[in-house]
């Protein structure tokens, strides 16, 4: 979406967590080779603690993800939402456009376009809406951000848990990217959101968090029959955003790419 040599990737994601959940390994890898990466939770986890207000809540989980954002050697972006509270219309879609436009992303990686919660599937339309936006000269943004120039190809991770929120059969993507080396990264940038990870260790059991998270990464990397650990992402069609040949996270991470022939059924044909 920009004309500098230099490759933007964005991850658009609801809450803290979910981009360390969904695309933090893919993210890392993409920094590591020179891409230039930006962390947006749209919303600020108000609603994620039993003991803390609403402010303390935000608060802590604003550091939490600019530790995780350091972590994966990404630009964090502040919030704009409060919990349960993202939804697709006039005055979020400006203030999620202007974001995108100051940024310039050529590659946006965001929630599946179906998931188990409103706030994934609005948050997957409004990044659709700001990539569709960028480059219109009479689309008004809040605050106000002039247009840019350039393409932007749009990934959808798979919905949280793997599972469609439709029925519970296994979903898939249209390719997987090997996150191995990156494994480490995802799971310290994921245990960097504390008050998540304790709530869950006090409930579900000590590192119930961080196996979750491994294990939906081994199952991925097991659909592909050659990766240890996976990301699974499903582009969004180019009308309106690109060329149909503009492919940017497929080209820096062709190496480690695995293309699901069978898409959308499972990569094994089973």
């Amino acid at each position: 979406m920009q004309e500098e040599s230099t490759i933007k990737a964005l991850a658009m994601f609801a809450h803290p967590d979910d981009i360390e959940f969904s695309c933090a390994g893919t993210l890392a890898m993409l920094h590591s080779r020179g891409v230039e990466t930006h962390y947006l939770t749209l919303a600020n986890g108000c609603c994620g603690s039993m003991v803390e207000d609403r402010e303390q809540t935000a608060r802590r989980r604003w550091n939490e993800n600019l530790s995780a954002a350091k972590v994966l050697g990404a630009v964090a972006h502040p919030p704009l939402f409060d919990d349960l509270d993202i939804f697709y219309g006039r005055e979020s879609a400006q203030r999620v456009s202007a974001v995108v436009r100051r940024i310039r992303p050529d590659i946006i990686l965001t929630h599946a376009v179906e998931d188990y919660m409103e706030d994934h599937m609005e948050t997957a339309r409004l990044a659709l809406h700001a990539a569709f936006t960028a480059s219109m000269p009479n689309y008004v943004t809040e605050p106000s951000v002039p247009p840019v120039a350039g393409s932007c190809a749009l990934y959808h991770a798979l919905p949280h848990g793997l599972r469609s929120p439709r029925d519970g059969t296994r979903a898939y993507p249209s390719f997987y990217i090997d996150i191995s080396e990156a494994l480490s990264l995802k799971r310290e940038a994921l245990a960097c959101h504390e008050s998540q990870k304790l709530w869950l260790d006090q409930t579900q059991g000590m590192d119930a968090y961080l196996e979750e998270m491994e294990r939906m990464a081994l199952e991925q990397g097991s659909d592909t029959g050659c990766f240890k650990f996976a990301e699974g992402f499903t582009r969004h069609s180019s009308l309106g955003l690109s060329a149909e040949s503009y492919r940017p996270l497929e080209e820096v991470l062709a190496g480690a790419l695995w293309l699901n022939k069978n898409y959308p059924q499972s990569p094994r044909g089973s």
